[in-house]
């Protein structure tokens, strides 16, 4: 049974969730206040199992060589990047948080998409400038509206 993590911006609090399907196309309510405004929010478990994985590689974290590697190569290539071109952007944005080992918030994975759309990026600041700060919190720390969300240790059914 997948589980999938929602984030109520009227509690502060993320909410796990189990569900029959995969990919499910109900958003469920809070089970706390019970409004029907819950975001979908990358899994911890997820995020998790990928660092886990990257240190069973014989890489641990920062001081890993790979990371090291890979991070110069990442300044080299924006170097040479062409800066209006949205396509190149996003993928520089991509390879940046892949690196990070960081989830990618549902505004940030919006705005990445439409760059590699082609969109315009000050046409994608205007739209998504505000909810992409909102998930960052005031500190750039991933909180929402400035404290960071705290977690509901309880199991709801979708």
């Amino acid at each position: 049974m997948p589980i999938y993590e929602f984030l109520c911006p009227s509690c502060n609090r993320i909410f796990s969730f189990h569900s029959f399907k995969v990919d499910p196309d109900k958003v469920p309510s809070c089970p706390k206040c019970h409004t029907g405004d819950l975001r979908r929010v990358p899994s911890r478990f997820g995020v998790g199992a990928a660092r886990k994985t990257a240190s069973e590689d014989g890489g641990d974290g920062l001081d890993d060589p790979r990371l090291e590697r890979e991070m110069m190569k990442l300044a080299a290539d924006l170097e040479g990047m062409d800066e209006n071109d949205p396509r190149q952007m996003a993928a520089a944005v991509r390879k940046m948080t892949e690196l990070a080992g960081e989830p990618v918030t549902p505004a940030m994975e919006e705005m990445i998409r439409r760059l590699e759309a082609g969109e315009d990026p000050e046409r994608i600041e205007e739209d998504l400038g505000d909810a992409i700060e909102d998930e960052m919190g005031d500190g750039g720390g991933g909180g929402f509206g400035g404290a960071p969300p705290t977690r509901d240790e309880g199991l709801y059914p979708m």
